[in-house]
């Protein structure tokens, strides 16, 4: 009797792959002409890989981020000179700086509080930094201000953090904070962001994936295979450095506009933060001229974990984690369904296109089946 139940299982699961073939091969027939392979979209240039080398863009290291030369290839191919750009998922805002350099208004909607900084202190860099500012951020490349400032700010915590950083380095980051508060909010800002840069490199931990992984040295390390970082960076030359490297690309800049770009418009930037779910909805209709988004992956990573370190620096408290990392897996598909006709009745057409989809309710169908007999993880 099991081995009736198990064959028939079998035949079920081996009939709806079946279908799964004839269907795929169907549409492969009917869009093969319509495919095309763009040898110029390598790797590097779709990933943040190209992003490590480019002025501005190479501050902080987000590795989700794509690169600003393939939003500018996007463009230009399809002869985009003007008008109004969205990004519903900004992240760092590549999209939104690259569309701006480029003439374009670009609106960007992210929820993460690090992505959101990363956006604003850019801003503030190209529209508020005065001169007298520049000076002060190289007296603190120059010489270990927070040093000789006595005046310590306690590092913010998370329950996931704790235990991040070498003592003597928690005990600079925390006297470079109190020194941080002696400046305008303008150098403060920037200051700060520059400590987000360089938190993974002094701490021992390092982001692997949906993961915060932690060095040996720690403590926190659990199993026989045990994580070496290696050499952990000096925090001293470590913000020193990215504070240097962010004025030598503001030089950079300046000098490029100074030389090429007389004349040329910049596009205005805007950033609405929160929910593209909740923000979305209330744009006005026709407003965009094009998108250009990476959307959050369908394997539901959870970036409160991986940006920990720059989440507590932030000031998150454990309450704010915890409703920031459901609103955060609630945009991901593979999350619960949603009634997405009460979020926006216009969307029903694109539902109702889905729905009848013959390959992706195959597809769906047979998923069911193998979370039914729990052969899903």
């Amino acid at each position: 009797m099991l081995d009736a139940l198990v064959r028939s299982e079998l035949d079920t699961a081996s009939a709806s792959l079946s279908e799964i073939e004839r269907l795929d091969a169907r549409w492969r027939r009917h869009f093969g002409s319509r495919f095309l392979v763009q040898p110029a979209l390598t790797r590097s240039l779709v990933s943040f890989q190209a992003n490590k080398a480019r002025a501005v863009y190479r501050w902080y290291k987000y590795k989700e981020a794509f690169s600003a030369g393939l939003v500018e290839h996007l463009l230009f191919k399809h002869h985009i000179a003007a008008g109004r750009l969205l990004d519903p998922f900004a992240g760092s805002g590549t999209a939104l700086f690259a569309a701006g350099a480029l003439g374009l208004d670009a609106d960007g909607i992210e929820l993460l509080p690090i992505g959101q900084q990363i956006v604003f202190t850019k801003q503030l860099l190209e529209t508020e930094f005065t001169d007298e500012d520049y000076e002060c951020l190289k007296r603190w490349t120059s010489s270990a201000v927070w040093q000789q400032a006595g005046k310590k700010i306690t590092l913010p915590e998370l329950r996931i953090t704790r235990g991040a950083y070498p003592e003597p380095t928690r005990e600079s980051i925390e006297m470079f904070l109190g020194a941080a508060t002696q400046e305008n909010e303008r150098v403060q800002t920037v200051l700060r962001f520059a400590l987000l840069c360089v938190l993974e490199s002094v701490s021992y931990t390092r982001k692997d994936g949906q993961y915060l992984r932690w060095d040996y040295r720690s403590g926190r390390t659990w199993g026989k295979k045990q994580f070496d970082k290696g050499e952990m960076a000096d925090f001293r030359m470590a913000v020193s450095q990215k504070l240097s490297e962010i004025l030598a690309d503001l030089e950079i800049i300046l000098q490029q506009q100074s030389l090429f770009d007389i004349g040329r418009s910049q596009g205005k930037i805007q950033l609405l933060t929160g929910s593209c779910l909740d923000i979305m909805p209330a744009l006005p209709d026709a407003a965009y001229d094009v998108i250009v988004t990476s959307p959050p992956y369908c394997n539901r990573y959870d970036y409160t974990r991986t940006y920990a370190l720059e989440l507590a620096l932030l000031g998150v408290d454990e309450q704010q984690l915890v409703k920031l990392r459901q609103n955060m897996l609630s945009c991901t598909v593979e999350n619960r369904a949603k009634d997405l006709l009460s979020i926006n009745p216009l969307w029903k057409p694109a539902l109702q296109s889905a729905d009848e989809q013959a390959l992706l309710q195959a597809i769906l169908r047979y998923l069911e089946a193998q979370k039914a007999r729990k052969l899903l993880t």
